[in-house]
This record gives C-alpha cells, structure tokens and sequence, in this order.
C-alpha cells in the first residue's frame, strides 16, 4: 500500500484491515530508514529519501487517524470505561497498533540523542493526538482523563493532609492557614522547566487542590544561586532550552503534559467524582512575579486569577526565538490583551516592564520589591472569599469554554510536534549540544 491508496479506500473499509495497512506501510518506513546514516549524517539525497519515507506513512497515519479515531479510543479506553493518561494512552496504542505511534523502545533510543540527530518519532504522536482531541467524542474523554489526580499525587495525600508539607524536588508545597504556597525551586536553572518540574508541579498542584483545608494557593518563585540572581527570587526563565536542544524535552511528557495537566488542572479544577455535585474541585490562584516570567513563566500568568509583580520584573514570551509554540498562550493571549498585543509579544519577542502601562494587561497590581510579600498577603485573603470559586468557574467558562481549548489543543499537539524537528529548532541544538 502507498500513500495514493489511501485516497482510494473504500467507505466501508474495516479498522481491522486499516490497521493492518498501517502496519505494513511503518514496516516498510523503517526498512527504508534502517539503510540509511543517522539524521546528523545524512546526505542531502539520503535526506530527500527519508522524507519521502515518512511522509508516505505519516499520509496514511494521518487518513486513519482521520477515519478511525473514535475506534481507537474506544478500544483502548474499553469503550470509555478507562481514563488512561496520554502517556499510557500513546504506549497502549504502540501495542495495539503496530506503526501507529512509537513504541517505548524507539522513544528511549531517540531520548538519548541530541534533537539534531532524533528521526523525529514524536510527529507520529503529534498525528495521533491531533486525531483524538479533535473528535468530539474522543477529544473530551482525553481532556477529562487529564484533569484527573496523578497516583503520586493520590499516594502523597495523606501525609500533607496530615503535615501540611511537601517537598517535591523542584517544587515546595507548604499550607498554613488555609493557603497552599507551592514554590518554584529549581536554584540551579531559574525554574526553567523540564520534564521533572512538569511532573513536580502537576503533582503540587494535585495535592492542592485535593486536600479540603486549602481555601485558596499561590504560586510564587524561590531564592536564586546564580551567580546573577543569587539570593533574589525567579519567577520562571520558561522552558529548559539546554534539555530542549539536547533531546531531552518530550511532545508527551512535557508539552502536551504540561497543557492537558496542571496547567489546565490551575484554570479548571481537578476532576473528582463528588456525586450530584460539580465534577472538578476548584481553587482561587494567585501569582506572585519576581525578576521576570519568561515564556512559559509568562504563559502560566494567563491562568491565574490574580497577578502581582515586583516594580523590577519583567514579562515576555519569545516564542519565536526559541522556535516552538508557547503552549495555549496563543489562544489565551489574544483573549486576554487583543490579538495586535499577543502578536507583539510572541512573534516579536516584546518584553513588557511591569511599571509600563501595558502591563496591566497581565498583572493586576505592582509593588515595589519590599512592599510585596505585604501584598501577596492581602491577596491571597481576598480571593479566599467564599464566591471565588463559583465565580471564577463561570468566568473562565465564558473567556475560555472547554470546546475552545480543545480545538486549540488538537491542533497544537500536531504543530508542536513539527516545531521539535524544524530546522532553525536542530540548527540551534547542533550549537548547544548536550547538557553538562
């Protein structure tokens, strides 16, 4: 089978042959890739043929996800009786679905090498998450299974219930009066975020929202030991671009995580089966800014119900320097502050002072550096008022309904992944190289 075979199939094609057709196809792909040199080392000619190669199988990947996303699901979720995360799901459909998605094997061997010299498996993902979110009836079931507790979260309960304390790694968790603190700790690299923080984080928030005793949380950044911030507190430098370079950032276990996760848990709640009453605990977040939110620091802003920042921070989301999609910022941006500002911001790289008048766009109040932990306090008791929660929930209801943010994500899962492999993204990574 080729890829014009596919525009061929008959309307009563069966998911049986379908699969097995995709099976053939990625057999014959990786034939043909096995003969060639590693990515890094290819010809210009032996690059064409690769291409060709995937693009063949990625055709027909495609076109069966286009058809067939529904079966999928529903086979690998029992019929919606299941609620696997994507991390499983994707690993469900590699076994169920020879050449569909890559299986563990083939994405170990790729993790260990720099983005440079990857095959790019990981667009394989990207067509397949494209396929299920975007269907109705497939796409909420992901959506929902997302915003479910993580087991270590589920595991770490009792004991923060009982001690009011969680050091998670790269994220501390503190409750004290009814406030969730969860701090950003990551000295060595300016909290910028990697697949650990990712997992950190959602696990913070998790537990945040789940115990009972917190009336409201906030997000804050730790003190520095960089030799530039040392004993300063960081927001967020954004992503970890040395793990991104490196090879060491995933589709699925950071950027579609990190979206469909805690992030999206922060702006909804979390899903917790509670009877008549409304599936998703929620809480009121505030964010507290120090020295600058970057990139995805700056996208973690547009969730929050409430923003201070330092008179000396600064916001900025350079998207298109680092060559990637700032996760959901492009659907949440524009929302927020109007389509010119959301362009300014991601496509030129504008950086927004938090004194400038623009500024107000994304933060609700500035103070000057030692008058801001005295703010921080009366937020945080303003927005543990009991009407918060019902409020904030019909609000972001109407700014952002769930359908909105699923469409978006479709398509992001798919266009991030082709982002991983463009060329000015493996240009830089052949310049930083591994981590040290």
């Amino acid at each position: 089978m080729t890829a014009a075979d596919v525009r061929t199939w008959s309307p009563d094609l069966d998911l049986a042959a379908a699969r097995a057709a995709v099976a053939e196809v990625a057999g014959r792909t990786d034939e043909r890739l096995a003969g060639l040199p590693l990515p890094g080392e290819r010809s210009p000619e032996q690059r064409a043929d690769a291409e060709a190669a995937l693009d063949e199988a990625r055709t027909l990947r495609g076109c069966f996800m286009d058809r067939f996303a529904d079966a999928v699901h529903d086979e690998l979720t029992g019929g919606g009786t299941r609620h696997p995360r994507i991390a499983e799901l994707a690993q469900q459909a590699a076994e169920a679905f020879p050449g569909l998605v890559p299986g563990a094997e083939r994405l170990a061997a790729e993790r260990a090498r720099p983005q440079a010299a990857k095959e790019g498996h990981e667009v394989d993902q990207g067509i397949f998450f494209r396929g299920l979110l975007r269907s109705p009836l497939a796409g909420p079931h992901v959506i929902d299974a997302m915003l479910r507790p993580t087991p270590r979260a589920r595991a770490l309960l009792p004991a923060f219930a009982e001690t009011g304390e969680a050091d998670l790694g790269s994220v501390r968790l503190v409750r004290a009066d009814g406030v969730a603190r969860l701090t950003m700790c990551r000295d060595d690299c300016l909290n910028a975020e990697d697949d650990r923080q990712v997992e950190d984080m959602e696990t913070a928030v998790d537990l945040a929202l789940l115990d009972p005793a917190v009336r409201v949380c906030l997000l804050r950044g730790g003190e520095m030991t960089h030799p530039r911030y040392r004993g300063r507190r960081v927001f967020s430098a954004g992503i970890n671009l040395k793990a991104l370079h490196a090879g060491g950032i995933s589709l699925v276990d950071f950027l579609l995580r990190r979206e469909l996760g805690y992030i999206h848990k922060i702006l909804r709640g979390i899903r917790v089966d509670d009877g008549w009453r409304s599936p998703a605990t929620q809480k009121p977040w505030v964010a507290a800014v120090d020295t600058f939110a970057i990139g995805g620091g700056a996208q973690l802003l547009l969730v929050f119900d409430h923003v201070l920042a330092a008179s000396d921070a600064f916001v900025s989301l350079p998207a298109a320097k680092e060559g990637i999609i700032p996760g959901a910022a492009n659907l949440r941006l524009g929302l927020a502050a109007g389509g010119r500002f959301a362009r300014g911001m991601i496509l030129d790289g504008r950086r927004i002072w938090a004194t400038e008048p623009d500024a107000r766009l994304l933060i609700d109040e500035t103070h000057e550096s030692a008058e801001l932990d005295a703010a921080v306090e009366r937020a945080v008791e303003r927005f543990a008022a009991p009407a918060v929660v019902a409020n904030r929930h019909m609000l972001n209801l109407a700014i952002e309904p769930v359908e909105a943010f699923r469409a978006y994500m479709a398509e992001f899962a798919f266009q991030q992944s082709l982002r991983l492999y463009g060329t000015d993204v493996l240009d830089k990574a052949g310049r930083f190289g591994r981590p040290s």
